[in-house]
């Protein structure tokens, strides 16, 4: 019986591999719903990323336990080993292989990073949360921030196919000890929770209270870090409908793992609507305000009324005015 070659072998181990690790890198569950523009350049590139990974993993496995099973020691056999001592094309062969693939992923990955608009942070003005002031709050200074800078921005901006347009939207965010202030200069609506159109271009400016926060969308697979006294900014359109979980991806203190909110895709009619209600409901609650002396009142109870609207619990309002009143 004729013996089958080993390059006939190798090659149709090769196939399989290959179709295996195409398939499995492919058709994978790993990653989130993809919500925004930016998300398949992300999954592309992580998909990629997987199916080298698998492919490495079955070869690899797989000729280990091959050699286990060919080259054991069998019954009876006290004999030494062959004294190989290295192959020189196979170490360059195996060098080489990982140095192609490295340098193909930094390649593609730098070209993803553009395509999302990592090489397009402007150096434009960038405000901080403009949020309404509150006299008499010992915690109005951190919500009223107002500063304005002309440094570079650090982030995520404009796209290849957005470079030199205005955002749609733009939100100012701070982070704080531990929570997440969305403030919207063009309608001066303050909230806990971000609240965006479809299909916008929106432009997310991105600032720290206290130290470094990280606002991360997993099913937009955008992460930016805010960073006190540096500003930075996050571009990005979404495309789905829906409310998807925020997350603070940087270890910020002790609550570290509450600091959570949500950003809600509406439809333009559905945004719209939120926008009038919110302006209403606000604008309200600001003559309440005027209509009572902040001075009789303490930090919690002056702001007690604004707390649903900004989606903030008690306790994180309670931290919140615990710690800007130790920093003063």
């Amino acid at each position: 019986m004729q013996q089958v070659p080993v390059s006939l072998w190798t090659l149709v181990a090769g196939i399989v591999v290959t179709a295996i690790s195409i398939w499995i890198g492919q058709n994978h569950t790993l990653m989130p719903v993809q919500a925004s523009l930016q998300a398949p350049l992300v999954d592309g590139f992580f998909n990629v990323m997987f199916t080298i990974a698998i492919a490495l993993f079955l070869v690899v496995e797989g000729t280990i336990l091959i050699f286990l099973v060919k080259f054991r020691r069998r019954r009876g056999d006290d004999t030494d080993g062959l004294p190989i001592e290295g192959n020189v094309p196979l170490e360059i062969f195996w060098t080489a292989i990982p140095t192609v693939i490295v340098l193909g992923l930094g390649i593609y990955s730098v070209d993803v990073f553009n395509q999302m608009g990592g090489f397009e942070p402007a150096g434009h003005p960038h405000s901080a949360a403009h949020v309404a002031h509150m006299p008499g709050s010992a915690i109005a200074a951190t919500l009223s921030d107002t500063e304005a800078t002309t440094a570079p921005t650090i982030g995520i901006g404009a796209s290849p196919q957005t470079l030199n347009k205005p955002a749609d939207l733009v939100v100012d965010v701070k982070g704080i000890q531990y929570a997440w202030l969305f403030n919207y200069p063009d309608s001066g609506i303050t909230s806990g929770e971000l609240h965006i159109p479809v299909g916008a271009d929106v432009q997310l400016n991105l600032s720290a209270q206290d130290v470094i926060h990280s606002f991360w969308v997993p099913n937009f697979r955008l992460k930016q870090d805010a960073l006190p006294g540096i500003p930075t900014e996050l571009r990005f359109v979404a495309t789905k409908p829906g409310t998807y979980p925020v997350v603070c991806a940087e270890l910020c203190g002790g609550y570290h793992g509450s600091m959570r909110t949500q950003v809600i895709v509406h439809t333009p009619e559905e945004y719209e609507s939120w926008r009038t209600e919110n302006q209403i409901a606000q604008q309200q609650n600001l003559n309440q305000v005027v209509a009572v002396n902040p001075a009789d009142l303490s930090t919690s109870e002056f702001l007690a009324p604004h707390t649903h609207d900004m989606g903030i619990s008690a306790a994180t309002l309670e931290s919140m005015v615990i710690g800007q009143e130790r920093r003063d």
